[in-house]
């Protein structure tokens, strides 16, 4: 598994494959059976390693639900490598995430237990209120990869007064260093619920929101970021209706001040793409990244924000991108052919995204966001240029219909 720019095993080699009588029609009776016996075999190898990948994430996953605070960080990084080695093999976007989603809610619901647990056992029981944890950013959006940071808020029910203030406190500090002791890094803009901003009981949360979404607070910028962030809002543990209470004012607000939705529009059509003249793809001419591009800011944020907001303006409760991609389609504002080009965009960035976070693991490099394309292999370099494409056109389309000058 040392190299990561080429697969190893079978499955993804298999996907570059033309026809299979494009292979064999100038072969003899004997090359071809020498060829399908090969590849049953490589095939066969890949399967079972998948099996036993399978069967131990498996174990893994049943064991956070009553293993100890000191065995969350082990179990994690295990099921990281689990993941990280399967994704080597298969190239499979939507299969990370959906393990590292799931395991991942289950270690911050087994932390907010040991938390609640924790306290109790020092005479401070939970106030007998309902409490909900919900994650945004790419575990809002289900997205979930190798490299992860906490960003989460908490939402408590009404009636506790300042007791249940204080008790939230302390519970969302000591939330937060668990966590962070289970693998889950500090958010570098502190969007986690140790930060007042991000934990409140429901009305609490209801005031605040007006506050934003009226722009009644004095930094603009932190308002927007604020509402993309919240955009993406999604439970993971705690009061389910609660937390979808909460989420749902989230969307009617961001819908009925039509101000902030057509903010968030502005800000995502100003958002540069990798791309330069006659729609090559653009790098950096000088410096330390010479020859290379920022994959995150340049082309998947783009893709994010812009499918973000349709969503938003068109009520559409999801908050994954590619469902979000299928559910405009759906509902008439992609065209089959659009839908189809945008999921492969994102499929195609946020493999190269994970691959540069395994490098990062790997030690092979520093940054997990800057990508040379002409170090892939030409049609590679074209899906990459086809999606900065497809972006660019979708850009246009939010420019239009916001009416954005």
């Amino acid at each position: 598994m040392e190299h990561i720019q080429t697969i190893s095993g079978t499955l993804e080699a298999l996907h570059r494959l033309p026809d299979l009588h494009q292979i064999t029609r100038y072969c003899t009776a004997g090359e071809i059976s020498t060829f399908l016996r090969s590849v049953t075999a490589e095939l066969g190898q890949d399967r079972q390693q998948l099996a036993g990948w399978n069967s131990r994430l498996s174990d893994l996953v049943q064991r956070i639900g009553t293993s100890p605070r000191q065995e969350l960080r082990a179990i994690h990084e295990e099921l990281n490598q689990i993941e990280l080695e399967q994704f080597l093999m298969t190239y499979s976007v939507s299969a990370l995430h959906n393990s590292c989603t799931h395991y991942r809610d289950l270690l911050a619901t087994r932390a907010m237990e040991l938390v609640a647990a924790e306290m109790a056992s020092a005479g401070r029981p939970m106030p007998p209120l309902p409490v909900a944890l919900i994650s945004m950013g790419s575990d809002g959006r289900e997205e979930q990869t190798l490299i992860t940071d906490q960003d989460y808020l908490i939402v408590y029910g009404d009636g506790g007064g300042a007791e249940a203030d204080r008790y939230f406190v302390d519970f969302s500090t000591m939330l937060v260093d668990q966590l962070e002791e289970a693998g889950f890094k500090r958010c570098t803009g502190d969007i986690m619920p140790s930060n007042q901003s991000w934990r409140g009981s429901l009305s609490q949360w209801h005031k605040r929101l007006l506050t934003i979404v009226r722009y009644e607070a004095d930094d603009y910028a932190k308002n927007m970021m604020d509402l993309i962030v919240l955009s993406d809002a999604r439970y993971v543990a705690g009061d389910r209706s609660l937390a979808e209470e909460l989420v749902s004012t989230i969307r009617n607000m961001e819908r009925e001040y039509n101000r902030v939705l057509w903010g968030m529009a502005k800000a995502a059509t100003e958002l540069k793409l990798a791309l330069g003249f006659m729609k090559r793809i653009w790098t950096e001419s000088s410096g330390e990244h010479k020859g290379e591009f920022n994959l995150k800011l340049l082309a998947w944020v783009p893709l994010v924000m812009s499918v973000r907001i349709l969503t938003i303006n068109q009520g559409i409760p999801a908050t994954n991108t590619v469902e979000r991609i299928t559910l405009l389609e759906q509902e008439g504002s992609f065209s089959a052919s659009m839908a189809s080009g945008l999921r492969a965009a994102y499929h195609v960035l946020t493999k190269h995204r994970i691959l540069l976070q395994i490098k990062v693991i790997k030690g092979i490099q520093n940054d997990s966001h800057y990508l040379n394309p002409y170090q892939l292999p030409a049609e590679e370099r074209e899906r990459i240029r086809s999606a900065l494409i497809r972006i660019d056109e979708l850009q246009k389309t939010i420019h239009s219909n916001f009416s954005i000058v």
